[in-house]
């Protein structure tokens, strides 16, 4: 088929996934692989290859680098002790299971150990795509690992193809090309992403900043290769470090923009991937004869279990050496956790492009025998943990009991509330500084403290809600309605009819605004602005509007900078998520948008 036909076709595969996705109740990648595997019914469009390089060098660096930019640094050097083995010896030690395996199948020893190079490490962008339902630290410990464990991989590729080849391997050559894929893949990300920080912060246009942003994965991608290096690692460790200056480089349209088409463009991606995955099952399938397609499914089984249990094991044996903080969780407690996370290490794009990339490898001094048997394994894995794991992840989830994890919003609150009363002691000598008169500083700091109650009365209406539902579980456990729940709290008077005290003010839900009960609200702030709309009283000899908006916006403009130095000291001094500041400066970042308006790109 043609390039354009494919192109369309992929295109309306993913389309059609995502408006049935929700209605059945499935995660998006589980349809789509599942679509894929339909449309490979069809001769000709079982023929459509995705060329290997094409996810190493295309797919894997925008992937991972928009993963990169959304991983907490906080949450990295908090769980390094569990992230470090997990994405190096668990990788080693998943490979040689898995060869085991295959060697017990009869297959020979370097195609056995290529396929564990395959499928060791799990995929950062499954674990994205079905993943958001664990736990927030439990989430990020896995993407974290997922993000660094494709390096490990692919040096175990690259030793098990040399032997497969005939290569001279010695303890020597293989610390060598370890220490030069981490330290060189390290160096190269290091070195692109300080290149672009020197340019990113002498320019503010949009348009530069965001090309800049989008060249940063592809050139530590080839800086790496150039050097022999892990692209994977250097990508990894250029977000994490462009992630880190972005606010102070960048400009709030600048970031809006990268916000809205990164997210858009490798949602885009993973579509594509997940359908290409379906595709290249049924191609695989229909070139194997069907005297082998019994025991090559026997070996997808025992690779996936094997790969199932080890990863247990591990957790388990690794459990020693983790640093503890907090009450010590109970056994049981902890065997759950694991189970967890050994459910949600699934399998994806990096695997495949690895199978995939057996041939280009070799074609110059040979062709490796079983190729085939690895693709159709490797893609047998990945169909296994998308089809089989993603559904089974949530009921897992339900069965560990989990407790509720509240930091996040507590996290988020404190900064808000932080950011907001540091902007209120700053507003007096910022309006000074900014040339304001006095009606546009008490009009700032009216809309300040109104602000900053909004998030008083948010913070305290969550907390009600957790009261609330422990109340009503205990309920439900003794069978009988609370007589005093109301599912409202009033505050300042009695809430009988005919209560006493006439200022009662409710808290509603976190949405909720905050209303009087004199009953004036966002209606009798409309009927106020229509009398200055029409009242002949106005003074025309007041100063000029033009004048007075243009006070209001640098004055504003410059508490949005307070506001975010202060957020920026807090995530600085470890108070504050890196995922939390990502949040709050999103929506300082549209407040600062709307006050300056949209730049002009033409």
């Amino acid at each position: 088929m043609e390039g354009l036909e494919v192109t369309v076709l992929i295109g309306l595969t993913i389309l059609v996934g995502t408006l049935i996705a929700p209605r059945v109740r499935l995660a998006l990648p589980l349809v789509l692989v599942i679509f894929g595997l339909l449309l490979g019914f069809v001769p000709q469009l079982r023929e459509i290859q995705l060329p290997p390089e094409t996810v190493l060098l295309l797919f894997l660096p925008v992937m991972l680098f928009w993963e990169s930019l959304t991983t907490s640094l906080r949450s990295i050097r908090r769980d390094f002790r569990y992230i470090l083995p997990m994405s190096t010896v668990l990788v080693v030690a998943s490979a040689f299971a898995v060869a085991g395996v295959g060697l017990v199948f009869g297959m020979p020893w370097e195609t056995a150990l290529i396929l564990g190079a395959a499928v060791a490490p799990p995929d950062a962008t499954a674990v994205a795509a079905l993943g958001r339902l664990l736990p927030r630290r439990m989430f990020m410990k896995l993407k974290a690992e997922s993000l660094t464990n494709d390096g490990t991989a692919l040096v175990l590729y690259a030793i098990a193809v040399s032997l497969a080849l005939g290569g001279n391997i010695t303890p020597l050559s293989v610390t060598m090309s370890v220490l030069t894929s981490y330290i060189g893949g390290i160096a190269a990300g290091v070195v692109v992403a300080a290149l672009g920080y020197l340019l990113l912060r002498r320019t503010s246009s949009t348009i530069v900043i965001n090309v800049t942003l989008l060249l940063i994965p592809f050139s530590a991608f080839l800086l790496a290769e150039i050097v022999h290096a892990s692209g994977v690692l250097a990508v990894v460790v250029a977000g994490l470090i462009v992630a880190y200056v972005s606010p102070r480089v960048t400009t709030a349209s600048s970031r809006r923009q990268a916000d809205a088409a990164w997210p858009f463009g490798v949602f885009l991606l993973n579509g594509a991937l997940f359908v290409l995955i379906g595709l290249e099952v049924q191609f695989v399938a229909h070139e194997i004869s069907a005297a082998a397609i019994g025991r090559l499914v026997l070996i997808t089984l025992g690779v996936w279990v094997t790969l199932l249990v080890v990863r247990y094991l591990f957790q388990v044996m690794n459990m020693p050496f983790q640093r503890r903080t907090g009450a010590r969780p109970s056994p049981g407690a902890r065997a759950r956790s694991m189970a967890v996370s050994t459910v949600a290490g699934m399998r994806g794009a990096v695997s495949l492009a690895i199978a995939l990339s057996v041939p280009a490898a070799s074609a110059t001094e040979g062709e490796i025998a079983g190729r085939d048997e690895i693709v159709f394994v490797t893609a047998g894995v990945i169909m296994l943990s998308l089809l089989v794991q993603g559904p089974l992840l949530p009921a897992i989830v339900r069965w560990a009991r989990f407790p509720v994890d509240h930091v996040e919003d507590e996290e988020y609150e404190l900064a808000e509330r932080t950011i907001s009363g540091a902007a209120l002691a700053a507003l007096d000598d910022l309006a000074a500084e900014h040339g304001v008169g006095q009606e546009i500083r008490d009009k700032v700091r009216a809309e300040g403290y109104q602000m900053l109650e909004f998030s008083n009365a948010r913070a305290l209406a969550r907390e009600q809600a957790i009261v609330d539902a422990e109340a009503q579980a205990l309920d439900v456990l003794l069978d009988e309605p609370d007589p005093l729940g109301s599912g409202q709290q009033v505050i300042g008077g009695e809430s009988e009819d005919g209560g006493s005290d006439a200022a009662q003010t409710m808290l509603r839900l976190p949405d909720a605004t905050r209303i009087g009960a004199d009953g004036e609200g966002a209606d009798g702030e409309v009927r106020t602005l229509q009398m200055l709309a029409t009242s002949a009283d106005v003074d025309v000899m007041q100063r000029s509007p033009l004048l007075r908006h243009e006070e209001h916006t640098r004055l504003k403009l410059a508490l949005i900078d307070r506001k975010r130095e202060v957020l920026l000291g807090l995530r600085r001094e470890g108070t504050v998520d890196d995922l939390v500041v990502r949040r709050i400066s999103a929506r300082l970042d549209l407040e600062q948008v709307r006050l300056q308006g949209i730049e002009d790109y033409d």
